[in-house]
């Protein structure tokens, strides 16, 4: 005999409760389990294409573990120095830049910019703004990652997670099925898969979108000589999840500092407009389709609401968690508008005489 639907309801939203303040009381401390898991579920298919190809489930995870070793160890020596240092330079930089385009604007459209202009104004306090908040935040963001339990977490216990919890994610998903409510289970495995398809849509696939393009538009950008081209390209790339976004800003900061730096130089100009025009071209007719799918289920604007939520109640550790249960909330929603589209409630009472 099952239990009532109203006593159910009860026990799940107690669970439900307890597992939030779980949450807010923990905090950071539950952070490296976060990321450990994070990491652990993107890099599980590549262990199971590894297990298909003859290797046992440790080899795989070792293998895997290996790579990951190398590549972080490649960033720290070789990428992240460079781009702290250019976007530093690039905060320094900013009220210099914005006086350049002042002066820019004055050679050409003199009684745009007089000394009583608007728009004058706004550039020069739009350039100390950038240099005071910017090297503030990020000076704090480097002082907080430079401390010890941080360093301890990122070098030691993320790792050692991820790799526990990438060995046995098979025995763990298979061990959550076994205890799911009989009465309910086909439907909680039907939502778990829906959950599934969008976060490996999104996370996995957009996430791989993102570092793909980033790192094109890092490298493109570089090798034609443009200056804070590693910091755009990072930026560009990181905000490729939105469409058009990253292209479009990222594109207007590399073309509008390419216009000082070659000005007259209309080739190297034209080189970078078409490094994002290229970058647009191969995200929209190779990467997209090939790695994400044609449907993601989570619109940019409801990923926005979720991150500015969850980031602004639970800090850093809200915004990791803010996509996975924005997912969640996603599927659960148009799982309740198929219910409710054949339900009373929407036909009424003429639906009911019609069947």
């Amino acid at each position: 005999m099952s239990l009532p639907v109203k006593t159910q309801i009860q026990y799940w939203g107690a669970a439900s409760l307890a597992f939030l303040l779980l949450m807010w009381f923990l905090g950071d401390i539950i952070l490296p389990f976060i990321l450990g898991g994070a990491i652990a579920y993107f890099l599980d298919p590549v262990a199971d294409r590894l297990e298909a190809m003859g290797c046992s489930r440790v080899l795989s995870v070792c293998i895997i573990t290996l790579l990951a070793i190398l590549l972080f160890a490649v960033l720290v020596m070789l990428i992240f120095p460079t781009l702290i240092e250019q976007t530093l330079n690039l905060f320094n930089a900013a009220p210099e830049i914005f006086s350049g385009v002042m002066l820019f604007l004055g050679e050409r459209f003199p009684d745009l910019v007089n000394e009583s202009s608007i728009l004058r104004k706004s550039l020069a306090a739009a350039g100390d703004v950038i240099q005071d908040k910017g090297t503030r935040f990020l000076d704090t963001a480097l002082s907080t990652a430079a401390s010890i339990f941080n360093v301890i977490v990122i070098a030691m216990i993320v790792p050692i997670v991820a790799f526990y919890l990438l060995l046995d994610w098979d025995r763990m998903t298979a061990k959550v099925k076994s205890l799911l409510p009989r009465d309910h289970k086909d439907v909680i495995i039907y939502l778990l898969e829906e959950i599934d398809g969008t976060l490996s849509s999104f996370i996995r696939g957009m996430g791989t979108v993102c570092l793909i393009l980033g790192s094109f538009y890092a490298v493109a950008l570089m090798l034609v000589g443009l200056q804070y081209g590693l910091v755009i390209g990072a930026f560009a790339g990181l905000i490729t999840f939105i469409p058009y976004l990253g292209a479009l800003l990222g594109g207007v900061l590399a073309i509008g500092l390419a216009l000082f730096q070659f000005w007259g130089d209309w080739l190297s100009i034209g080189l970078v407009a078409g490094i994002f025009i290229a970058g647009q071209i191969l995200e929209g007719n190779v990467l997209t389709p090939k790695l994400v799918g044609g449907k993601v289920g989570l619109h940019p604007v409801w990923v926005i609401v979720a991150l500015s939520v969850f980031g602004s109640l639970f800090g850093f550790v809200g915004m990791l968690v803010a996509v996975p249960v924005a997912a969640v909330i996603g599927v659960l929603a148009r799982f309740a508008v198929q219910h409710y589209e054949k339900s009373l409630l929407f036909h009424g009472e003429s639906g009911k005489d019609a069947e």
